[in-house]
This record gives structure tokens, sequence and C-alpha cells, in this order.
């Protein structure tokens, strides 16, 4: 057990068992290692050989330790991270039936506008407890594996309360279990998304995060399909069965997936691990220098983008069926849930198309078109009617596609030994979710939905200066991490390693300091 004397930001909450808990190590600062731990380790920093070895075991890593397993290959990430893929798809599923059964919900139960967006805030309100506390513990603690198998499991039960909440035609059920499932859902991403951004080469983390955001995308395509055509299509209308079975055969798939989980090889990448590819990331002009959480202001602003972001995303897909019968009255539900399809498709091509544009193009030059352009959509589709309005909208989500992974993973660059800390607070921003949309639904109430898009505009445009600051004033920054040799396999058959670039850094070409030894 690591020792606690002396450490100002820990403070004793209790004992047990002849253990003490302490304040600082559920925040997270207590389960982050110092640059000296970091340091210490390098020269003794485990093969790619042993990181494989070290995947298949299934016991919980300490954070503090270095496992070697930010030196992977591409060839060597692809199984974890397919595997890992399958969790944003589920989410993406959730998320594709929370913009369905926040209308089906008006129409069965006789709520609001207001209160449907309630739904929203119960999913998305897990996202502001989930990571600041346990999930983002869970995650520091005893690594990635146990976080998503914990996460399965609250997402499993939350699927479960689904039924009673059902047979008491309950909506503050429903709302108590969306919550759950939004719990369930927060602890997975607060392992996954840093997952995908840091296993494997540095220099492919936004495409990596956007290719397998893609799936999350396929998911909430799928789900209001699903809806339209099978779960909502010719039942009575005051009839929440098809709900009750939809969710009860989520639970079994997830509680099957938490099974695989625990049998899966999952490469451990702490953050120690990512202090010390940041060290060697200063070889790449990376710009890198060993900071306390609270200076990461790059962070801090891309937790503000991204909370303004989410918010007016979610708040356009809840309120899109609603926009439709707006512009172009007769609209039905089932006419709507196609076109929000539709409209969900774009959203995932655009993931594709963005995630193929990084090949060629720098990120944060994406990042900073797309969010131009969703800014221009918005605007115009306030001001437009019938079937153009509904087209204007939808292109709306294909530029809304890159947005979270690509501020996700420019966010949590340089962060090094608080990445994991980073990225929780990061996944906590999603709670934008539950902020925005109860906003749209009351100028919905009052006016119309057409009206109420100036509460997402509002958002986007605050999401907007934080790509401006990254292209005027990170620019060189972000773009060393682009020419990374870490994790890349060479044209011998060889892999560019950490430790081979340390050795140049103490005797050859690159002129840059020793990193330090405590010996």
């Amino acid at each position: 057990m690591p020792s606690y004397e002396g450490r100002r930001d820990s403070i004793k909450i209790g004992s047990m068992g002849g253990r003490e808990y302490r304040l600082g190590s559920i925040v997270g600062k207590e389960t982050e290692p110092t640059l000296e731990e970091v340091h210490e380790q390098m020269a003794h920093r485990p093969s790619i050989a042993e990181v494989k070895e070290q995947a298949r075991r299934r016991k919980s890593v300490s954070n503090r330790a270095v496992t070697g397993a930010s030196q992977i290959t591409v060839k060597q990430s692809i199984i974890p991270i397919c595997l890992v893929t399958t969790l944003f798809f589920l989410w993406g599923f959730a998320y594709g039936l929370l913009d369905v059964l926040n209308s089906h919900f008006q129409t069965t139960l006789g709520v609001t506008k207001a209160q449907g967006a309630g739904l929203s805030g119960a999913y998305f309100g897990a996202y502001f407890l989930g990571p600041l506390t346990y999930s983002g513990w869970i995650v520091r603690r005893f690594g990635y594996r146990w976080t998503f198998i914990t996460g399965l499991c609250i997402y499993g039960v939350g699927a479960l309360m689904f039924w009673p909440s059902g047979v008491k035609r309950s909506f503050g059920g429903f709302v108590g279990s969306m919550f759950l499932v939004g719990s369930g859902l927060s602890t997975l991403e607060t392992a996954a998304n840093p997952f995908i951004a840091t296993c494997g080469p540095p220099r492919y983390s936004e495409l990596r995060l956007n290719l397998s955001q893609s799936f999350q995308a396929i998911g909430s395509v799928v789900a209001p399909l699903l809806a339209a055509r099978v779960f909502f299509a010719q039942v009575d209308e005051t009839s929440l069965a098809s709900v009750q079975w939809t969710y009860l055969g989520i639970a079994v798939f997830v509680f099957i997936l938490a099974v695989v989980f625990y049998f899966a090889p999952i490469p451990e990448v702490t953050d120690s691990d990512m202090a010390d590819g940041e060290e060697m990331g200063r070889d790449f002009s990376t710009g890198y220098e060993d900071k306390p959480l609270y200076k990461q202001y790059t962070l801090f602003w891309g937790i503000a983008a991204q909370f303004c972001y989410v918010g007016s995303q979610v708040a356009i897909a809840n309120f899109f069926i609603n926009y439709c019968e707006d512009v172009k009255p007769g609209t039905t539900q089932a006419q709507g849930s196609n076109l929000l399809a539709m409209a969900q498709g774009l959203f995932a091509i655009g993931r594709f198309v963005a995630a193929f544009a990084m090949k060629f193009l720098k990120p944060r030059h994406v990042l900073w078109l797309f969010m131009t352009m969703i800014i221009i959509f918005i605007a115009a589709a306030m001001g437009t009617h019938g079937n153009a309005g509904i087209a204007t909208l939808s292109i709306v989500l294909f530029f809304e596609s890159c947005i979270f992974p690509t501020i996700f993973t420019l966010s949590l660059r340089g962060l090094g030994r608080h990445t994991k800390r980073g990225a929780s607070f990061l996944v906590a921003s999603v709670c934008g979710g539950a902020v925005f949309p109860p906003i749209l639904g009351v100028v919905a109430d009052h006016r119309n939905t057409r009206i109420g898009m100036a509460v997402p505009l509002a958002g986007f445009l605050i999401s907007w200066s934080f790509p401006l600051y990254l292209n005027l004033f990170k620019a060189k920054e972000l773009d060393g991490y682009l020419k990374s040799k870490v994790g890349i396999e060479t044209e011998s058959g060889g892999v560019t390693s950490m430790e081979e670039g340390r050795h140049e850094k103490m005797g050859h070409s690159t002129g840059l300091e020793t990193i330090p030894s405590k010996d």
C-alpha cells in the first residue's frame, strides 16, 4: 500500500480492517504516479512479450507501474481494440433508443416535451456522477478490464429495471432505470475512450478513436430503425410491453459480454506508461512538460467545449422528431423515427469520412472545419421549413460526427501521468446532455422546436472556440505527435520502442537532455 505520509492532497475519511481510506484516493490523485516513480522504472521496462502475457491475466494492475503497453504496435492492438469497439456499438444503441423513447413516452404516458427531456437528464446526469467518483476510481485502482466488467454489470441491472417500471407504468421508474443505464455506460466510457486513444502508436490516436466511435454511430442508426420497424411497430400506442422486452434482451446480452471481457486479453496502459511515452515524445517537438493537473489549461478548455458540444448534440437528437413535426405538419412518429435514422446514418458516415480525412489532414484542421459547418447549417435550419429544413438539420448531424472523439483525444495530448484523471473529467463533461435538452424543451413548449434550435447553436459557438485555440496556439505541439515513431514497425520488422529512443537521447544525435535517474 502506498504511503500517504506528507501528502497534503490526501484527507483521511475512515478506516476498516486496518486499511485507511482517504479522499485523495477517491478523487484520483493518490492513484497517480510521481514522475520520480516513472523514471525509476524506465530502466526495467517490460518487453512486448511480457506485455502480451500480462494482458492474459485477470488481476488488477497498479496505475503506478510501467507495464510497457504503450509500446504496442498497430497489429498487436487490433484484437483488444476490436473487442472494446463492441462497447461503442452498445452505448450507441442505447443512445439511439433514448431519442425514440423520449417521443414514445410523450404518447404512452402523456408527459410533456420538457418532462420527456428528463429521461435524457437522468441518462446524462449519471455521466457527471460516475467518472468523477466510482468509475474514475475503479479505472485508476483496478485497471481497464475490471472497469469494463463493472460498467456492463451496472448497465445490465439498469436494463432489468425497465421491466417493473413498465408493469407499474411509472415514468419516474423509467427515469430511475435510465439513470442506472447511464451510470453503467458512463463507467464504460471512462475506460473505453482513453483505452482506444492510448492502445497503439500515439500518432494514430485521433484516427483510432474516430473509427471505434463510428460503430457507436452505427448503433445509433440501428436503434431507431429497429424501434420504428420492430419494437414499436403494430403495437398499441399505450403499450409498454415492447420497451420491457427490448431492455430484457439488452440485459442478457451485456451480462454475457461481461463474461467475455473477464477472459479477454486486455493490455493495461497505466498513467506511468503515458508519462513514459510523453517523455519520449520530446524527441518529436511535442513540447511536453510535466505539470500539475490544475495547470493543464488545454484540458479544461476541452472539457468546457465537450460539455457544450454534447449538450447541443443531445438536444438536437432528442427533439429531431419534434422538429420534423413542426416544420412539416402531418409527420407521424414512425416517419419521424425513419428520418432520425437517416440523419443518424449521415452521422455514422461522417465518422468514417472524418477518420479517412485524418490520414491526409491534421486532426486539428478537421475539427475546426466540421465545427464551422455545424454552426452554418444549424443556423440555416432555424429559418427553413419542410423537407429543406429536415435535410439541413440532418447535415448538422453529419458534421457532428467527429467532434466528440477529436476533442477527447486532442484534450488528452500532453497529460502524461494525469491521463486517466483527465479522461474522467472529459467523460464527466458528457453531462452537458442533461442540461441543454430541458432548456430546448421549455423553449419548444412555449414557442416551437425550430426556434428552440437557438439553444444548441449557442452551445456550438462556445465549443467552436476550442479548435480555434488549438489552431492558433497549440499547432506545433499537436503536430509533433503526428511525427512520433513509438509503436511503429520499421522496415526490418522491428518496432521503434521508447527504450531505443532513450538510448538515442543518452548518446546519439537527438541532442535532448538525458532522463534523470534516482541511482
